[in-house]
């Protein structure tokens, strides 16, 4: 082999870094010397992205069955989309069972101390109850009938939540609150529903104060030791999170990460909740370190976002 055609074959001096910072910066959106101070600043490996950048909608998983019905989910035909966005555009009932459906449960990966995650026994009948909430507590938050109708019909689940994201961020926000205290809103608001006019809108509410009833009366364990089942809040929240990053970016729960504040430079961590503000993309997150017993709360700069981390095509 001769000499020029090892030159030729030689990497410049730099050129992995350039093409990095090529590749970061058209992930990120930035320029190239802001993306060059970044994967500086930060270490960035191939591949990997600021969690302030981007978005991940549906996590790779270690669910396959719950892939596989995101996967089939995305193979849907025009009408079946349109079926499915008629339904969504329902409040509160048809929405709720569009978004449980839309985020299936999943779980975390083996060994990290992540366990399920967008589960919970009733979160369909929960997400429900909070759009009962905003129907009572901020109507003016509600759009207008004949726009979701109308939308509903071009069978585009963005162009739906983009006319319902000020209901899908308060009923987020609502979750936000004291169990006792969104239980109190609950029950407040099904109790106004109950005295309406619309008689299917009086049968939900008498379904749903029902449910509560069962969810916050105590019970007695195995051991004969009283508990309250409680609400499931913590999948509806998930749910809720990803939904809310369709529009606004960020990184769904279940997505892969890893710190970079000290004593925990470097390690690695999984996504279980989003932090929000009153508008715009997460402002943190509550991660699970791989191995630890508890949650902890994060900036969204502190994190860095594993590569390839998106199941379906953007």
């Amino acid at each position: 082999m001769s000499a020029d055609h090892n030159l030729r074959r030689t990497p410049a001096p730099g050129r992995a870094r350039k093409r990095a910072i090529r590749e970061h910066a058209a992930r990120a959106g930035v320029a190239y010397s802001v993306a060059a101070r970044q994967l500086e600043s930060v270490g960035l490996q191939p591949g990997e992205t600021l969690s302030t950048y981007g978005r991940t909608i549906y996590p790779i998983g270690f669910d396959p069955y719950r892939q596989l019905l995101v996967e089939r989910r995305e193979r849907r035909s025009f009408e079946e989309r349109v079926s499915d966005t008629r339904r969504a555009a329902a409040l509160p009932q048809g929405r709720a069972q569009h978004l449980a459906e839309r985020f299936p449960p999943s779980r975390g990966r083996t060994g990290s101390g992540v366990g399920l995650l967008y589960h919970g026994e009733g979160r369909e009948e929960l997400l429900a109850m909070l759009y009962i909430v905003i129907v009572a507590e901020s109507p003016g938050l509600l759009p207008e009938v004949g726009d979701l109708v109308w939308i509903a019909e071009l069978g585009e689940d963005t162009a739906l939540d983009t006319a319902c994201a000020e209901v899908d961020r308060e009923a987020r926000r609502l979750l936000d609150q004291e169990p006792l205290v969104l239980w109190s809103s609950i029950q407040k608001a099904l109790v106004i529903a109950e005295r309406g006019a619309d008689w299917q809108v009086r049968e939900e509410a008498i379904r749903h104060a029902a449910l509560l009833g069962t969810m916050m009366t105590p019970r007695l364990g195995y051991a004969g030791e009283p508990y309250v089942e409680g609400l499931p809040s913590a999948g509806a929240r998930q749910i809720l999170d990803a939904l809310l990053i369709v529009a606004d970016d960020g990184h769904a729960p279940g997505t892969r990460v890893r710190l970079l504040t000290q004593p925990n430079d470097a390690r690695s961590a999984t996504i279980i909740g989003a932090r929000w503000g009153s508008s715009g993309p997460p402002v943190g997150y509550l991660v699970w370190l791989d191995g630890a017993t508890a949650p902890r709360s994060a900036r969204a700069e502190d994190l860095v976002v594993l590569p390839d981390q998106e199941s379906l095509p953007r």
